[in-house]
């Protein structure tokens, strides 16, 4: 699995816990508080030794991921408790999701959370969207859930490939 965007590592632990001992889990952020907050976090909760903090933007994703993923997740905006000038960017976010859509496995699964209350995430959710309308729905299917009478809440991407055929 992947932590496209590990913030204070709430998703990283979550993935952690869900794999287990025996899975795999790739966790990217460019701040090293961030870095730091998931190290301790993983350590609190107790879980099981099988993350990898990268610091690197989630846009070279294929520098360190080299196999298939079962389920990523995109928690876009900036770091809870951090510095609100340091966002994600269309320039790198573009790109990590279209590399991770490369990356994820027949029936695997994407979770992009778009954070549209602030100028670039507004502009970062549109380009996304605009981008997943225009694939194949024989490659994937990506599905929006909004809340349509508040415009600057959260919304949610789910990018789901199809499984491979029997």
């Amino acid at each position: 699995m992947v932590d496209f965007t590990m913030g204070n590592g709430h998703d990283t632990a979550f993935l952690s816990k869900t794999v287990g001992v025996s899975g795999r889990v790739y966790a990217f952020d460019i701040q090293q508080q961030a870095l730091d907050s998931t190290a301790q976090l993983l350590k609190d909760e107790g879980c099981p030794d099988n993350v990898t903090l990268i610091h690197a933007s989630h846009h070279l994703v294929k520098d360190y991921v080299k196999e298939p993923f079962r389920a990523g997740m995109f928690n876009l905006g900036y770091l809870p408790g951090g510095d609100k000038r340091i966002t994600t960017m269309r320039e790198t976010t573009m790109p990590a999701i279209k590399a991770a859509i490369d990356l994820l496995a027949p029936d695997g699964i994407l979770n992009i959370a778009v954070y549209p209350g602030h100028a670039e995430g507004e502009a970062e959710g549109k380009m996304i969207c605009e981008y997943l309308e225009g694939l194949s729905r024989h490659k994937v299917c990506a599905t929006l859930v909004k809340i349509l009478n508040s415009p600057t809440s959260p919304f949610f991407i789910m990018v789901e490939t199809k499984p491979p055929k029997a």
